[in-house]
């Protein structure tokens, strides 16, 4: 499906006061999270406090990680990773290039080495050297087979081959040591039943070996999908956040199509900011970029959906930063929200909206949520390394049926609200039936027809040409 979105000049000179021009697409896309909910840590309430721009946030371990090489020396560093070892990478290897490379990950300098996996496997954190600890909940490391370890050999740094061919980086000084993949998935997604996405896609068939060393990436990871442009490192939203101002960032987190709900969670949040003193808090809708499993919507889909929801001014442009997060996502709950909330102190935002089981998806064999819904924002209130961060609390938005739009849900008159979930919307979209009126709006609703309208289609040439071929 061809992307059409359509860009929004925002002209207010507080917006762009300040310094440099950053490059991207005028509309600030939305994202969207379900069911914003969460409690509360180190808020300050009283309007005369000092303003902190939120681009000074200090990020984990004092300073963003930036490990893509100057261009200065992009030639010779291509030209000495040639003669090197080569591992090859694959699509979700390389999306964690992308990654470590612009800092989310910070303080982390490359794959991780054996040391830096068990702290994160086991404690969900690092121990930097004053003592100090990060949050680091989900292992961020590199497999390698049998093959490639021999043919490593006794090298100390090796050169990463994308999935596409030609050189993405180096990896020096590394480290190779044992995958145990059943340790891996057990204490990160709590079970072994099979069908977990993440793990049927990228651990099972890896290999046995993982190898850790500090990185350096040659060239800026591009992907050349009309998308480019909404993929902002953290750097450059520390400098947009600036730009505008802002005295107050919060991130909304989220991997599918934004409904009323959402937009309803975000205006009450920016609205209850600004009577807790902040003159200008600025809504980061940061939807998930990397892998998805394969019922999500597509990332271009949703990104077009957000252009529609932010045309129709159910969020305003103004106050608001679309970006693209480029994690891929694993479905692993209160173990990966963690991640997701770290990598947005990187990004300079000191505001999290954190809801009903985030992270979470459907148990792969049995019919019942394979997290706790709750246990996702009460271990975000609790998790080491992230005390700097405020989580926000939020009431459970819903369907009023009858006011007949979103609400927050009133559970006096319970049997008045319908709860309408991701699955149960993309239900609605691919079976051609209506939302009922004021679920979302309209020009974001089209979007999500006309692409599973197009998945329909094709699904109907390849029967016929099964037929044919039979």
């Amino acid at each position: 499906m061809s992307l059409t979105i359509k860009l929004h000049i925002v002209s207010s000179s507080l917006h762009f006061a300040q310094t440099q021009k950053i490059i991207r697409p005028r509309n600030a896309f939305l994202s969207n999270p379900f069911n914003h909910k969460i409690s509360i840590r180190k808020m300050t309430t009283s309007p005369s406090r000092k303003v902190i721009k939120s681009s000074l946030i200090d990020p984990d371990g004092g300073s963003l990680v930036d490990l893509v090489v100057n261009e200065k020396e992009r030639v010779l560093k291509a030209s000495e990773a040639e003669s090197m070892p080569k591992v090859k990478l694959t699509d979700i290897d390389l999306e964690w290039v992308h990654v470590l490379s612009e800092g989310w990950s910070s303080p982390l300098k490359g794959f991780m080495r054996e040391s830096e996996y068990l702290q994160s496997l086991h404690f969900n954190s690092l121990r930097m050297e004053d003592g100090s600890v990060v949050n680091m909940s989900l292992p961020i490391v590199l497999a390698i087979d049998d093959e490639t370890k021999d043919r490593i050999g006794s090298s100390s740094n090796v050169a990463l081959v994308g999935p596409k061919g030609g050189i993405v980086g180096i990896l020096r000084s590394i480290e190779i040591y044992k995958h145990n993949k059943e340790e891996r998935i057990a204490r990160t997604w709590g079970t072994t039943a099979p069908g977990l996405p993440y793990v049927d896609e990228t651990i099972t068939l890896a290999g046995n070996w993982l190898i850790g060393g500090d990185l350096e990436v040659i060239e800026p990871i591009k992907y050349n999908d009309g998308l480019d442009g909404y993929r902002l490192s953290p750097q450059q939203l520390r400098n947009e956040f600036d730009k505008r101002q802002a005295d107050a960032v919060f991130a909304f987190q989220l991997r599918n199509p934004v409904h009323n709900g959402h937009a309803l969670l975000m205006n009450d949040t920016r609205r209850r900011l600004l009577e807790m003193g902040y003159k200008n808090p600025i809504l980061l809708l940061h939807p998930l970029g990397g892998f998805t499993k394969a019922d999500d919507v597509p990332l271009d889909v949703r990104m077009e959906q957000h252009s529609k929801v932010l045309e129709d001014g159910v969020l305003d442009p103004e106050t608001t930063i679309v970006a693209i997060f480029p994690s891929p996502m694993h479905y692993a709950g209160p173990t990966e929200v963690q991640w997701h909330a770290k990598a947005r102190i990187n990004a300079g935002a000191n505001f999290y909206i954190v809801g009903r089981d985030p992270a979470g998806m459907g148990h792969p064999t049995e019919k019942r949520d394979l997290y706790d819904p709750d246990h996702g924002k009460k271990v975000l209130s609790m998790a080491p390394g992230l005390e700097k961060l405020n989580i926000l609390p939020f009431r459970v938005a819903a369907y009023d049926t009858i006011a007949k739009k979103m609400a927050f849900f009133d559970p006096s008159r319970a049997k008045d609200f319908l709860f309408i979930s991701g699955t149960k919307m993309r239900t609605f979209a691919r079976t051609g039936e209506n939302p009922p009126d004021g679920f979302m709006c309209s020009g974001g609703w089209d979007v999500l027809v006309k692409y599973y309208e197009s998945l329909q289609a094709e699904e109907g040439v390849k029967k016929t040409s099964a037929v044919l071929a039979s």
